[in-house]
């Protein structure tokens, strides 16, 4: 009885509490707030990376070997998000979370995106098969990359000794969504603000090719684009 109504008050005093928040200019770090109700407000761009078909893997294959395939693939996107300008803010299993900020911030995400693509396609699929050649042939690491870019608050939730940052914002919600879809060889899907947003070198190749179409459906009632490209490393 005394756990519940701790429960209890616990919950009205969060809902009754004011908040306190500032705007940022950085990524925070978690110490940066309060367990109470202190949050940081901020614009920037969100990237979420995920991995395809994490079922079928934990299914079919050796836990080894499917840790050993989570392993690579979140080094090659932790190791590009940080080259291209970005800030690791979460991980979800097989799939990192990333916030770029700045006035480079829709066309540095871009790039990270469309440079995990190269990554995936060209080494870790041929390093995966050169250290696993008895793999089914049609065996191959897939995954999509989303985008989104908004106005973000960011508060501090859990409990003392267990606690993160929480991203509340339409882009962390829309990127999760959009890194969920799978078509083809597509791999990378933007909102129509980062596309905006976005440099033409990222937009444009050098030949003068569109890297990006339409998505055929909005998600949220959002215009979607999707790229199947690389950026080179």
């Amino acid at each position: 009885m005394a756990f519940t109504d701790d429960l209890r008050a616990e919950v009205t005093k969060i809902l009754k509490e004011q908040w306190t928040s500032r705007d940022g200019a950085k990524v925070p770090d978690t110490p940066d707030l309060k367990l109470a109700n202190d949050a940081v407000k901020l614009t920037g761009t969100v990237l979420y990376a995920d991995l395809a078909d994490s079922t079928g893997l934990v299914t079919l294959y050796k836990p080894e070997f499917v840790a050993a395939v989570y392993k690579v693939y979140l080094n090659c996107a932790c190791r590009i998000i940080r080259e291209k300008g970005g800030e690791i803010t979460a991980f979800d299993g097989d799939r990192v979370m990333a916030v770029f900020l700045g006035s480079g911030m829709a066309t540095n995400a871009c790039r990270a995106a469309l440079a995990i693509n190269h990554a995936v396609v060209e080494i870790l699929n041929p390093k995966v098969r050169e250290q696993y050649p008895t793999l089914p042939q049609s065996f191959r690491v897939s995954q999509a990359v989303g985008i989104d870019m908004s106005s973000l608050f960011v508060a501090r939730t859990g409990i003392r000794g267990a606690n993160d940052l929480v991203w509340v914002g339409r882009a962390a919600n829309i990127a999760a969504k959009l890194c969920s879809l799978r078509e083809g060889n597509y791999a990378t899907y933007i909102t129509n603000d980062v596309y905006s947003a976005a440099d033409e070198s990222v937009r444009v190749s050098r030949d003068g090719k569109s890297m990006w179409e339409s998505y055929p459906e909005t998600v949220r009632n959002l215009t979607v684009r999707r790229s199947a490209w690389h950026w080179a490393l």
